[in-house]
């Protein structure tokens, strides 16, 4: 019996682990949440956590990538080379207000960022069985949870790996795994602060601007120095993506841009994501913390969906044509799934009311508004 009971405290943290990640391997084929990501991170999570591992350690290849991948931030980097050849920024360059609606959804990574720093206040007022198990975030980590918020796997991965490395497993578990929710998260959010009268107001036909290919090839040089001036440490991140773009946009480099939205993107996920897994190791992941970051995570995705609807209402108190608040909630950089949600809750509440191309827009505006907002708090917290 003693020995029964050594073993599964010895090995049970690591079993429980395995547990999980295969729970993250069902998701991602079963129910295909962001498979690409978590597929490879719950088969990471198992290999790092079999008792005596090869595939960990000094010479273990998953350590190998992880050093050269992760912590000199390479792998996020790259894959923003490929969504950079994925995007089309064309839909915000005609609307170019949309960038508001980036902005305003950001405002849930500031309000989680502030709820995990002064987490650590609740010990002085709760009993103590309850105060023993809430964490006390740095200011770095607070920051690196609330970047969960910026919907965007690669930005958390970036920030954390700077700010938090002993917190990479479960903040990229978070975003990615709330990413995948969206369609859950944001519905019931927006239909609680807006009316039915608001979410049947119709807008502006997206078709009547035309964009310069000019403009198109202008628009990331244009924005990686801007960008760069307000926060130079967000080069990389800002410069990664609009390069990718610059490469889809300019027309005489098609065979790299296919590349980079297929081949450079997939490898980097595949290997990006199974390092991820490798670093949810049972001591450090199976903790209070992680149901705390879990916790603020979702947090702040509701925040940051309030935050752009909100920002919409407001708008409409001074616009003479009005904006549909749902475009707002599509300022979150989960691209393009937000902007998807947006448009079939518009053809629900009216099936002639096509909000597609005002949501990608939006949704385009967030997907650089989430970067920027990493950059700023990695220039302030540096």
């Amino acid at each position: 019996m003693d020995a029964v009971l050594k073993f599964f405290i010895d090995f049970g943290p690591s079993f429980i682990m395995m547990i999980i990640g295969g729970l993250l391997i069902f998701l991602a084929i079963k129910k295909e949440y962001e498979p690409m990501l978590l597929l490879p991170i719950g088969f990471g999570a198992i290999l790092a956590n079999i008792p005596g591992s090869s595939a960990i350690g000094e010479h273990g290849f998953l350590t190998v990538l992880y050093n050269a991948g992760i912590a000199n931030e390479l792998f996020p980097i790259l894959i923003f080379i490929g969504v950079g050849a994925m995007i089309d920024f064309g839909p915000l360059l005609r609307r170019p207000f949309m960038l508001f609606f980036g902005a305003a959804a950001q405002f849930g990574i500031f309000a989680t960022l502030l709820a995990a720093l002064y987490l650590g206040q609740l010990k002085g007022i709760l009993p103590d069985a309850i105060a023993n198990i809430i964490p006390q975030f740095s200011l770095k980590e607070a920051a690196s949870i609330g970047i969960i918020g910026a919907a965007d796997g690669p930005t958390s991965i970036y920030v954390a790996s700077l700010f938090a490395p002993r917190l990479l497993g479960p903040i990229s578990v978070a975003a990615y795994s709330y990413m995948a929710l969206v369609p859950l998260i944001q519905p019931p959010v927006i239909r609680l602060m807006t009316s039915k009268k608001e979410r049947v107001i119709r807008m502006d036909r997206f078709d009547e601007v035309k964009v310069s290919k000019t403009v198109k090839i202008l628009f990331p040089i244009v924005v990686t120095i801007v960008a760069g001036f307000v926060a130079p440490i967000s080069v990389a991140l800002i410069g990664a993506l609009m390069f990718g773009n610059l490469i889809r946009e300019c027309g005489v480099m098609e065979r790299l841009s296919k590349s980079a939205q297929n081949e450079l993107a997939n490898l980097v996920t595949l290997l990006l994501g199974i390092t991820i897994g490798s670093t949810m190791v049972a001591k450090d992941f199976l903790a209070p913390s992680t149901l705390f970051i879990m916790v603020m995570g979702l947090f702040a995705f509701v925040f940051d969906t309030a935050g752009g609807v909100m920002f919409a209402k407001l708008l409409n108190l001074f616009l003479k044509n009005k904006v549909n608040p749902m475009i707002g909630a599509a300022g979150i950089s989960a691209f393009p799934m937000s902007a998807r949600v947006i448009h079939k809750m518009g053809l629900e509440e009216d099936p002639s009311n096509y909000l597609l191309m005002h949501a990608v827009g939006a949704n385009v505006a967030g997907q650089v508004g989430s970067i920027v907002a990493g950059g700023v708090l990695l220039a302030l917290l540096q």
